[in-house]
């Protein structure tokens, strides 16, 4: 009797521990987040699309998640996106390289007035002028060693590490649930891939954004790729021609051309992924979300309060439901990141 006792006893605590333990793991999937309806919504979503036995089941082949990366994943930072801040060091500070003066001025621009010293697509055209004739490699490796410089306007973190912790959380969570996730930026494709593909554990091949023209090292510039064989000795560089600015219908071209199926979820924060959005929530056979992030947190980031406030507002009369940072987010990129512009 007393050995069944102590069976029993066993089997109490075995079982306490694991309904422990389930609870625990469950709560560590957002353990960067606030109680917050956006993130209720998500889960509820995900419980309900991934259950065989409902009617919104969504198969796994068929789970596609597209994220934004500027704003969305990775922080807007002080005061401009990251990879006009890389321009601006690569025409302006890099002593290897000698910017023709169209390029110095687009790069002088930006430092002066940030995002507005150009059109989205006059930034794309200077940047591809500048980083043309680097190999893939050559640029990885300069995209690598300019994301372990600090941020400038925080302490506590370089810009390898301006991921959005609670956004991080949500790929995590949906990769557990057999969804594909993507990452769709209007930011240069290779620059995106050293960023976030080992971070996020999405696949190079998952990650869509500004395409530049590649050619083989050897081929002549009058030599067209289809009259051209590869060599040996060749690899492949970037050149000045800008292919695609994958941003508003752009982005749902992309995903039409290269992922081949309408995504079940989508994420941004901007007006460039609203047509992404649009597409992702309509005329969908499966049920489907899209989440805008409003950046109105002026405390812990470089938020604004009144302009986000309106543009939430206009996001969720278009059927998209906001994520606010300052109320969702428990923390943004840390708890040792201080922000320190005021």
């Amino acid at each position: 009797m007393k050995n069944i006792k102590k069976i029993l006893i066993v089997f109490l605590f075995a079982f306490v521990f694991i309904s422990f333990t389930s609870c625990s793991s469950g709560s560590d999937d957002f353990k960067n987040w606030n109680e917050a309806k956006s993130l209720t919504l998500l889960k509820e979503y995900v419980d309900d699309v991934t259950n065989e036995k409902s009617a919104n089941f969504i198969p796994k082949d068929d789970r596609i998640a597209v994220f934004d990366m500027d704003g969305t994943l990775y922080g807007e930072l002080f005061p401009m996106y990251l990879e006009y801040l890389m321009f601006a060091y690569r025409a302006l500070d890099d002593k290897t390289y000698n910017a023709p003066d169209d390029v110095k001025e687009v790069a002088l621009a930006i430092r002066e007035q940030g995002v507005s010293g150009t059109t989205p697509m006059g930034h794309a055209l200077a940047a591809a002028k500048a980083y043309s004739g680097m190999s893939l490699s050559e640029f990885d490796k300069f995209t690598a060693d300019y994301l372990k410089t600090p941020v400038a306007g925080f302490t506590g973190m370089t810009y390898k590490e301006a991921l959005y912790k609670p956004m991080m959380d949500v790929v995590f969570y949906l990769q557990k649930h057999d969804f594909v996730t993507y990452v769709v930026s209007g930011s240069d494709r290779y620059l995106c891939r050293t960023l976030i593909c080992d971070q996020l554990n999405i696949h190079p091949r998952q990650v869509i954004g500004m395409n530049v023209k590649l050619k083989a090292k050897n081929q002549p510039d009058d030599v067209d790729a289809l009259d051209y064989q590869f060599a040996t000795n060749d690899e492949l560089i970037r050149t000045s021609e800008v292919l695609i600015k994958n941003l508003k219908t752009n982005k749902v071209l992309q995903i039409a051309e290269e992922i081949g199926k309408q995504p079940v979820l989508s994420f941004g924060n901007s007006s460039g992924d609203t047509s992404m959005h649009q597409y992702t929530i309509n005329n969908n056979k499966y049920k489907s979300l899209a989440f805008m992030l409003i950046a109105d947190d002026e405390a812990r980031d470089y938020g604004n309060t009144l302009k986000t406030t309106e543009l939430g507002k206009e996001w969720e009369k278009l059927g998209f439901n906001v994520i606010s940072m300052k109320n969702d987010f428990k923390t943004i990129y840390g708890e040792n990141v201080v922000k320190t512009h005021f």
